[in-house]
């Protein structure tokens, strides 16, 4: 398809000066938003928007398909009523280099808060818009919101889980969800916060002629919910359920001893037999929530 030539400006949301020691969807956002186009700018590449795994790189994420909750705007939330204003009274106030470990322990409990009190009971019409997101993103949810419960009570990568977890057998997955049904909700309602949030900011991009390009990493991270809940995709040894080989780049003029990134590789024959669902569903949702895509390596 043909492209006009356009300019813009690549910043990751959390770069954003945003109230609560890292960038999000809250008014920053928008105030960007106005800057580029008085500048006469039709691009914002935003880089990818999943939540980090390790190291806080979005290229090292639990999900391919998740949002980071720390992009979530608070403000945005006291708005609708699920918070009150005087519980943000408290958030960190540096907009210097994030510091993460902060960041988390004054954000999440409030994300966690405003969860609870959007479950109890919701306004008629934001429970039927999460009801239908629930519903129409189950096929990735379902699986990261128990992926990202079970990794924070273990701590652990999921390999070294109780066995019967880490193999996703039918009768310990019914169990284990039972047992975690309340945590489940919350963190598919953070999940609802936050798509809400940026097909917001979606809507206001296109009012004011700007395109959203958007990262899909080639990769994904062995700790994340995509290889758990899908082992055959990937090249994984049968008993230790660890990457039988790792993705990397070779000596270039880069790095004289070339790059170990440490991503499972794909099993491409299991992914064509298949018929390539699973990244025909990234591409797909990769379309839902950006303009442009870019493939990254």
């Amino acid at each position: 398809m043909p492209f006009s030539r356009l300019s813009g400006i690549l910043l990751h949301p959390i770069s954003l000066p945003s109230r609560g020691g890292i960038g999000d969807f809250g008014p920053a956002a928008y105030e960007f938003l106005d800057f580029l186009a008085a500048a006469r700018q039709g691009l914002w590449q935003v880089l990818p928007l999943n939540p980090p795994a390790n190291g806080n790189s979005p290229y090292s994420s639990t999900s391919a398909f998740a949002g980071n909750p720390l992009l979530i705007s608070l403000e945005r939330l006291a708005e609708h009523g699920w918070l009150d204003a005087s519980e943000l009274s408290g958030l960190p106030v540096d907009v210097g280099p994030i510091n993460y470990d902060e960041v988390r322990r004054a954000k999440l409990p409030l994300l966690q808060s405003a969860a609870r009190k959007f479950l109890k009971p919701a306004d008629g019409r934001a429970r039927s818009r999460f009801d239908h997101f629930c519903h129409e993103n189950a096929w990735w949810l379902e699986d990261f919101v128990l992926f990202d419960s079970l990794r924070e009570r273990h701590g652990k990568h999921w390999n070294q889980w109780p066995s019967n977890l880490a193999r996703r057998e039918p009768n310990a997955l019914d169990s284990i969800r039972a047992e975690l049904s309340t945590d489940l909700s919350i963190r598919r309602v953070v999940q609802f916060f936050f798509w809400e949030q940026w097909h917001a900011l979606q809507l206001y991009c296109a009012q004011k002629s700007i395109r959203i390009v958007g990262d899909i990493a080639i990769f994904v991270d062995y700790d994340s919910a995509d290889v758990w809940a899908h082992r055959n995709l990937f090249r994984l040894g049968e008993v230790d359920l660890l990457p039988e080989v790792v993705s990397g780049v070779p000596p270039d003029y880069f790095s004289a001893t070339g790059q170990r990134w440490g991503n499972p590789l794909y099993n491409w024959d299991a992914i064509r037999a298949d018929d390539y669902r699973w990244w025909l569903q990234r591409l797909r949702w990769a379309t839902q929530t950006c303009d442009y895509i870019r493939l990254d390596h």
